[in-house]
Protein backbone atom coordinates (compact mmCIF):
# COMPACT_ATOMS: atom_id res chain seq x y z
CA UNK A 1 0.00 0.00 0.00
CA UNK A 2 1.50 3.63 -0.62
CA UNK A 3 1.58 5.53 1.74
CA UNK A 4 0.54 9.53 1.17
CA UNK A 5 2.85 12.25 2.12
CA UNK A 6 2.19 14.67 4.33
CA UNK A 7 1.58 18.29 3.08
CA UNK A 8 3.42 20.21 6.55
CA UNK A 9 6.06 16.55 6.34
CA UNK A 10 7.12 17.73 2.73
CA UNK A 11 6.96 21.48 2.88
CA UNK A 12 9.72 20.84 5.74
CA UNK A 13 11.62 18.67 3.44
CA UNK A 14 12.22 21.11 1.09
CA UNK A 15 13.11 24.24 3.83
CA UNK A 16 16.07 21.80 5.19
CA UNK A 17 16.87 21.50 1.60
CA UNK A 18 16.64 24.93 0.97
CA UNK A 19 18.19 25.41 4.50
CA UNK A 20 21.47 23.83 3.54
CA UNK A 21 21.95 26.13 0.53
CA UNK A 22 21.12 29.28 2.38
CA UNK A 23 21.94 30.81 5.68
CA UNK A 24 22.70 34.62 6.54
CA UNK A 25 25.50 36.00 7.99
CA UNK A 26 26.07 39.89 9.62
CA UNK A 27 26.60 41.46 6.37
CA UNK A 28 23.54 39.53 4.67
CA UNK A 29 21.05 38.04 7.31
CA UNK A 30 18.39 35.71 6.30
CA UNK A 31 15.22 36.63 5.74
CA UNK A 32 12.49 33.64 7.04
CA UNK A 33 8.49 33.08 6.55
CA UNK A 34 6.33 31.23 8.30
CA UNK A 35 2.49 31.30 7.05
CA UNK A 36 -0.35 29.74 8.55
CA UNK A 37 -3.70 30.21 7.89
CA UNK A 38 -4.61 33.08 10.11
CA UNK A 39 -1.39 34.78 9.92
CA UNK A 40 2.15 35.39 8.43
CA UNK A 41 4.96 35.84 10.32
CA UNK A 42 8.48 37.15 8.83
CA UNK A 43 12.00 37.19 10.82
CA UNK A 44 15.13 38.29 10.24
CA UNK A 45 18.08 36.42 11.47
CA UNK A 46 22.06 36.12 11.68
CA UNK A 47 22.20 32.42 11.38
CA UNK A 48 26.37 32.99 12.51
CA UNK A 49 25.69 34.27 15.83
CA UNK A 50 21.92 32.51 15.81
CA UNK A 51 20.10 36.02 16.74
CA UNK A 52 16.99 37.52 15.01
CA UNK A 53 17.41 40.50 14.51
CA UNK A 54 14.04 42.31 13.39
CA UNK A 55 10.54 40.37 13.48
CA UNK A 56 7.21 41.18 12.37
CA UNK A 57 3.79 39.49 11.82
CA UNK A 58 0.09 40.20 11.31
CA UNK A 59 -0.23 39.98 15.10
CA UNK A 60 1.89 43.04 15.73
CA UNK A 61 0.72 46.50 17.11
CA UNK A 62 1.98 48.33 13.85
CA UNK A 63 0.12 46.17 11.91
CA UNK A 64 -3.11 47.93 10.35
CA UNK A 65 -4.52 44.96 8.31
CA UNK A 66 -7.19 43.16 9.24
CA UNK A 67 -6.56 39.49 8.89
CA UNK A 68 -3.07 37.70 8.11
CA UNK A 69 -4.87 35.18 5.72
CA UNK A 70 -4.82 37.32 2.43
CA UNK A 71 -2.15 38.76 -0.22
CA UNK A 72 -3.20 42.06 1.13
CA UNK A 73 -2.03 41.71 4.69
CA UNK A 74 0.67 39.96 3.38
CA UNK A 75 2.27 42.88 1.52
CA UNK A 76 1.79 45.19 4.43
CA UNK A 77 4.07 42.61 6.62
CA UNK A 78 6.59 42.75 3.91
CA UNK A 79 6.34 46.56 4.19
CA UNK A 80 6.67 46.43 7.95
CA UNK A 81 9.50 44.25 8.32
CA UNK A 82 10.99 46.32 5.38
CA UNK A 83 10.73 49.25 7.96
CA UNK A 84 12.48 47.89 11.13
CA UNK A 85 15.07 46.49 9.37
CA UNK A 86 15.90 49.44 7.52
CA UNK A 87 15.59 51.29 11.20
CA UNK A 88 18.14 48.62 12.14
CA UNK A 89 21.01 49.33 9.46
CA UNK A 90 19.67 45.86 7.22
CA UNK A 91 19.31 46.80 3.35
CA UNK A 92 20.33 43.50 1.75
CA UNK A 93 18.50 40.14 2.81
CA UNK A 94 19.00 36.46 1.67
CA UNK A 95 15.51 35.63 0.79
CA UNK A 96 14.42 32.18 2.41
CA UNK A 97 10.80 30.93 1.37
CA UNK A 98 10.76 28.66 4.11
CA UNK A 99 9.57 25.61 1.75
CA UNK A 100 7.02 27.47 0.18
CA UNK A 101 5.81 27.81 -3.36
CA UNK A 102 6.93 31.51 -3.90
CA UNK A 103 3.40 32.57 -5.25
CA UNK A 104 0.55 33.81 -3.22
CA UNK A 105 1.29 35.62 0.04
CA UNK A 106 4.60 34.72 0.03
CA UNK A 107 5.25 36.24 -3.47
CA UNK A 108 3.39 39.31 -2.03
CA UNK A 109 5.62 39.71 1.21
CA UNK A 110 8.48 39.77 -0.93
CA UNK A 111 7.32 42.27 -3.46
CA UNK A 112 5.82 44.70 -0.20
CA UNK A 113 9.65 44.13 1.60
CA UNK A 114 11.22 45.04 -1.98
CA UNK A 115 8.72 47.73 -2.75
CA UNK A 116 9.82 49.21 1.06
CA UNK A 117 13.33 49.39 0.37
CA UNK A 118 15.25 46.07 1.08
CA UNK A 119 16.96 44.63 -2.09
CA UNK A 120 17.16 40.63 -2.30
Amino acid sequence: MIKKQDKKEQRTRRHLRVRKKVSGTAERPRLCVYRSEKHIYVQIIDDVSRKTLVAASSLDKEFTGKLGGNKEAAKLVGELIAKKALDNGIKNVVFDRGGYIYHGRIQELAAGAREAGLEF
